[in-house]
Order: C-alpha cells, then sequence, then structure tokens
C-alpha cells in the first residue's frame, strides 16, 4: 500500500463563475498544497462539498487531479454514502481511475445500528481492493461510529484507518488501544491535532492547511522530534486561525480565505452561500494576523 501521509488537505473544489467545477483549478490547488505541506489530499469530502457534486463531476475530480499530481503525494477519494449500494458503486468508479485510498463517512439521515454500520462498512471493503478509511463525524451525520465498531472493522485488511471528527478523545483513545497495530487514527479536527498526537494518533485530515500547511507539517514534526513545547507553541499560535475558519459551516470560510488571499476557488454552491459582512470581517481579521503558506505561483 502506497504511504497515504500524516498530513493530508480535505480540499475544497473549486467553482467557476457559472457554479460549475473548474477542473483547471483544482489541480493547481491540489498541487499548491501538496508544496505547502501536505502529503496528499481528499477529494469531495465535507469540505469538498460533496453533497452538491454530480457522479460524473467527482470521477472526473478524481482523474484530473491524479493525473497532474501523479506520484507527488496521495489522492484520496470521498465515495462514501448513507446508501451502501451506491457507496460500494462509487468505490469502485473510483478505483478504476487509479485513486490511492477513499474516505467512507458514516451513514447520514437514515441512523443505523452499530451492527447497521459494521455491515456497511464491511461490505464496502469486501467490494473493493483500495485502502478504505472511515470517517466518524457525528456534528453532520448524527450517529457515531463507536470505538467498538470502530475496533471490529479494524480486523478488516484493507480498512486501514479511520478520520476522527467526533473530538472525543476518550473514545479516541480506546480506538488506538483496541486496534491492530498499523490502524492509523488521523484528527478530522484541525484543533485536536496536538493532543490526539499525544495519545497515539497518525495525523490530521486538515483544512487549516489550505493557508498553513507548512506550519502545520512543522508542528508534527517537532512533536514526532520530542520538541514538545515548541509543537505546542504553533498549536497555540494557530488556535484562532483554526476557530475562524469553523465559524459559519466549512467550507464557507476556508472559500472565502482562499478567494481573499488571491487563490480563486468560487463561491459555495446552493445550500450554503458566501459569509455575510460580520463573518468575513472576523476571517479576514484573522488571516492578518498569519503567514500564509500556500503558494499562488
Amino acid at each position: 500500500m502506497k504511504e497515504l501521509g500524516r498530513l493530508l488537505t480535505a480540499m475544497v473544489t473549486p467553482f467557476d463563475d457559472e457554479d460549475k467545477v473548474d477542473y483547471g483549478q483544482a489541480t493547481r490547488l491540489a498541487l499548491a498544497c501538496l508544496k505547502s505541506g501536505s502529503d496528499g489530499v481528499v477529494l469531495s469530502g465535507t469540505t469538498g462539498e460533496s453533497p452538491t457534486l454530480t457522479h460524473d463531476e467527482e470521477l472526473r475530480l478524481y482523474a484530473e487531479v491524479k493525473e497532474a499530481v501523479g506520484n507527488l503525494g496521495s489522492i484520496i477519494a470521498g465515495t462514501g454514502s448513507n446508501s451502501t449500494s451506491e457507496a460500494v458503486e462509487a468505490t469502485r468508479a473510483a478505483e478504476k481511475v487509479g485513486v490511492d485510498a477513499c474516505l467512507l463517512v458514516t451513514p447520514y439521515y437514515n441512523k443505523p445500528s452499530q451492527e447497521g454500520l459494521y455491515q456497511h462498512f464491511k461490505t464496502i471493503a469486501n467490494s473493493t481492493n483500495l485502502p478504505c478509511i472511515l470517517y466518524n463525524v457525528p456534528g453532520r451525520t448524527v450517529v457515531s461510529l463507536s470505538s467498538d465498531t470502530v475496533i471490529r472493522l479494524s480486523q478488516i485488511e484493507n480498512i486501514i484507518g479511520i478520520k476522527e471528527a467526533s473530538g472525543n478523545l476518550d473514545e479516541i483513545a480506546r480506538i488506538i488501544n483496541g486496534v491492530r497495530k498499523d490502524f492509523l487514527v488521523w484528527s478530522g479536527n484541525d484543533g485536536d491535532v496536538l493532543p490526539l498526537m499525544s495519545i497515539g494518533g497518525y495525523g490530521v485530515i486538515s483544512v487549516a492547511s489550505h493557508l498553513v500547511g507548512l506550519q502545520m507539517k512543522d508542528m508534527m514534526n517537532k512533536y514526532l522530534a520530542g520538541n514538545v513545547k515548541e509543537a505546542a507553541a504553533i498549536h497555540l499560535n494557530l488556535v484562532p486561525l483554526v476557530k475562524a475558519l469553523f465559524v459559519v459551516s466549512n467550507p464557507v470560510p476556508v472559500k472565502y480565505a482562499l478567494n481573499e488571499i488571491g487563490f480563486r476557488v468560487g463561491r459555495p454552491r446552493l445550500p450554503l452561500v458566501e459569509p455575510d459582512e460580520k463573518t468575513a470581517e472576523t476571517i479576514k481579521t484573522a488571516l492578518r494576523n498569519y503567514k500564509i503558506d500556500l503558494s499562488l505561483d
């Protein structure tokens, strides 16, 4: 299996002025993220506005970004769904395109039991040769994967890790303590990276890395090298920016921020809208306090 990396950017999907996917700008953004610290990118996740992308748009996005990136970094496709059969179909299609892994969100709206969640993810994993990353984000999906279910799923060979965005460090600690040795836990919250790594977590699937990827990578490297105090200083410095990037629903703030620094990604698709004046000022104020790592070349 290709090493996917500790710092993965949950990438926005750029749109043009006609609200169509701007594939050229998407490849440019992926390459810019890789130049500014990221080991890979996640396409068509929450930050990529997956609910409003068509399957055809997603597949073309995977294909064009993968072709542009080549071996420079990993490409993870968000192929999860609240329909098991649709997730199987999407995952198989992404595998044919040549992505490096898939990200599978916990089914939303239909509120399955823990056994239903286990069978859902097992069915998808058994349908593909791709490495599968579970994605637990109860703030979006209502239902949360329990630590017991994650530990059980970790015994399936190609389920290789989880993006944990519950913020429940007690449950995450149980996961880290109970899964198979090579199972990886990425933080799904930018503010939890250092605490999660301190209990054995692997890395982060990040939104803030669009802007401060080099600083996040430096924080992680310092922690891994045993320079905990220096890593903590970077973490504490980044907290206000992370807060500003989630002042309203993701990806509204990060898209606004990217446009503000001169990297055009368009507005979000309905039902998401651009931030109001007060929210926009909060984001701009935060940006003024940071060195932005993203290359605009």
